[in-house]
């Protein structure tokens, strides 16, 4: 699948199968300006944003500079915006991050690197945001300013509000934008609540425009900037009106567009199955209708004209997309699809890759429950520590408890006395946000590990089927990973060949606020690549995160869950006890606990089969099988 312009767009929108396909789009689109700027000798003005949306961008730029010798010596850039107050060595410095993602890796001249400065006095800001335009204006302009988008279509920090004409300023963070910088500062209280930015109108005024935006969670402002009306409650829809602006999606991304969620809106489409089952599905609980009970008049009545002539009748396409859905349940999980592969390994192994690890038991809880019970052996690898999502008072109170139990038990108090000592120590010097100390991450680990043990068992999975696989690009102590480490790939692969499992069921969350599910996931796809080129064969099943569901026109297969599973499941997401009643990092904007999400989300997966006229259950798991 290639990439593609999308029709009905007030902005122009290219749309990629994946993020990373995007960035390396942009970044052949930044060689080819520099290299063609250096041949005539002139500068290359590159504006610049931070975040998760971008780490790809300075990635394939770095390796274009080091294995192409694409030369940056002639490079200016200007950087959106910085928090303030905010020094430029804090680890969450926008200053600080820039340099050690991109800059320091490159040729650019210092001289050359433009940020705003977190440090400027209150009442000499208004003068120094002036002097940071005149500095754009003297080098002759933004060539090029690449953007990412928040959720509240901000563009920089021009949060809701910002006109068309603003400038660069010092603004007031919006609430919900602190709510999402929450997880990079370990805790909404430690976001700082003002930012100096440039203005729209200074983005606005750069030659060029590319915004990117990724994952499921930018879906609904990718729509409203792209096809709503202009205005100031959303920044980005400001692009509209710029000659050369473009929208770089990956496909979660453009999932709200109407090219994509309802295509036959727009003109003439094929009608392929997958198509059908959407636009029934979305009809039926459109008109508030089981799906064979939809009539004739219900698709005219819904521009659904072109299928109902060239598939209909309506009894016809609400028997065939229910026939679809009453396959997608399944009362023993562990069956494999192919019967001649369910014959050759009875009962084969089955292995969940957790991303952290908690993750198996809330996404998938009773589905686990349920292949223990008919007899898989189930296990668990545990792919990162999850130690940065634990409170200090928790690793506290857990350092207090084993120097207690030592000393109760005269078991080497000197050595314990002495961790505790320089754990307190940290602990009471510690500064808001500061990444932990190495003791402190590795009790916090432990804690995370033991937890993980203690779900497993009340799932009926016995310790030694447990894996920690602990892998690297995790261990930096920071919400900001590595790259995926060749080694984790064969780590993940090793363990493949050896337990040669019949099933793998993998966290398919690729809006992962926090990007660890994204990494493990590519992980886990390169590895099985490697392993089915070896003749390792096994079937793998994607299931979600915490924070959405597949959508009924998506979904593979449904678990059926009774009112005992569901509190079975509960109760193995409650052994994670320092996730419980509030966790660190509780994702976007939703303050509901893990289990009242699992909860909330399998029992209204079951109410979507129901008002689509199938089969009325209590809860249900939703999985979709990855194919290459």
């Amino acid at each position: 699948m290639s990439s593609r312009y999308l029709p009905n767009t007030k902005v122009p929108t290219l749309v990629f199968p994946t993020s990373s396909q995007a960035v390396r789009h942009v970044a052949l689109m930044i060689e080819s300006l520099i290299r063609q700027n250096n041949s005539a000798g002139r500068p290359t003005v590159l504006g610049l944003p931070t975040g998760s949306t971008p780490v790809g961008l300075y990635r394939e730029l770095i390796r274009l500079h080091r294995e192409a010798q694409l030369d940056f010596s002639r490079v200016i850039t200007f950087n959106l915006d910085e928090y303030y107050p905010m020094t430029p060595d804090d680890p969450h410095s926008y200053n600080r991050w820039m340099h050690e993602t991109f800059f320091q890796h490159v040729n650019i001249a210092p001289s050359n690197i433009h940020i705003p400065d977190g440090l400027i006095k209150p009442e000499e800001v208004e003068d120094y945001c002036a002097r940071y335009e005149q500095k754009i204006r003297r080098v002759g302009g933004i060539d090029l300013q690449v953007l990412g988008v928040g959720r509240t279509g901000h563009i920089g920090f021009n949060e809701p509000g910002s006109t068309r004409q603003s400038r660069t300023r010092l603004v007031t963070l919006d609430p919900v934008t602190r709510r999402d910088a929450a997880s990079s500062f370990f805790g909404e209280e430690n976001v700082p609540h003002q930012a100096i930015t440039m203005g729209v109108g200074t983005i606005l005024e750069a030659r060029r425009i590319v915004l990117l935006a990724f994952g499921e969670h930018k879906a609904a402002t990718v729509q409203r900037a792209v096809e709503g009306s202009m205005s100031d409650a959303v920044a980005a829809s400001f692009l509209q009106q710029h000659p050369d602006a473009t929208f770089l999606l990956d496909t979660a991304a453009a999932g709200s567009l109407t090219a994509l969620s309802r295509p036959w809106c727009l003109g003439p489409v094929e009608w392929g199955s997958a198509l059908i089952r959407r636009a029934v599905i979305s009809l039926s609980l459109t008109v508030g209708k089981a799906l064979l009970k939809l009539s004739d008049d219900d698709f005219r009545e819904h521009e659904l004209y072109e299928l109902l002539r060239e598939h209909g009748p309506a009894e016809k396409l609400g028997q065939l997309v229910f026939d679809q859905l009453m396959r997608t349940i399944c009362q023993e999980p562990g069956t494999l699809l192919s019967q001649d592969a369910q014959h050759k390994q009875e009962k084969a192994p089955v292995l969940v890759f957790s991303p952290h690890p908690d993750d198996d038991v809330i996404s998938m809880g009773g589905t686990i429950i349920h292949l223990v019970q008919q007899g898989y052996p189930v296990y668990i690898a545990y792919m990162t520590s999850g130690n940065i999502a634990v409170f200090d008072h928790d690793a506290w109170r857990f350092a207090d408890f084993v120097v207690e139990f030592n000393r109760l038990f005269n078991i080497d108090q000197e050595h314990t006395e002495r961790v505790m000592e320089r754990v307190q120590d940290f602990l009471r010097n510690k500064k808001p946000a500061e990444p932990d100390s190495e003791d402190l991450l590795r009790i916090k680990g432990l804690i995370r590990a033991t937890e993980a043990r203690a779900a497993a068992l009340a799932c009926g999975i016995p310790p030694e089927q447990l894996v920690f696989m602990d892998l690297r690009f995790y261990r930096t102590g920071t919400i900001a990973k590595a790259p995926i480490h060749t080694q984790d790939i064969s780590d993940i692969a090793n363990l493949l060949k050896r337990l040669k499992p019949g099933q793998i069921y993998v966290a398919g969350e690729m809006s992962d606020p926090h990007g660890t599910h994204r990494v493990c996931a590519e992980a886990i796809f390169e590895a099985v690549r490697q392993v089915r080129a070896e003749g390792v064969s096994f079937e793998v099943w994607l299931y979600r995160g915490a924070w959405e569901e597949w959508a009924p026109h998506i979904v593979e297969r449904v678990v059926p869950l009774s009112p005992e599973d569901l509190e079975r499941k509960k109760m193995a997401i409650f052994r994670h006890q320092s996730q419980k009643d509030r966790a660190m990092f509780p994702g976007g904007t939703d303050r509901r606990e893990f289990w009242q999400r699992a909860e909330d989300r399998n029992r209204e997966t079951a109410q979507v089969y129901d008002k689509l006229g199938l089969p009325e259950f209590y809860a249900l798991e939703g999985f979709v099988q990855w194919r290459e």
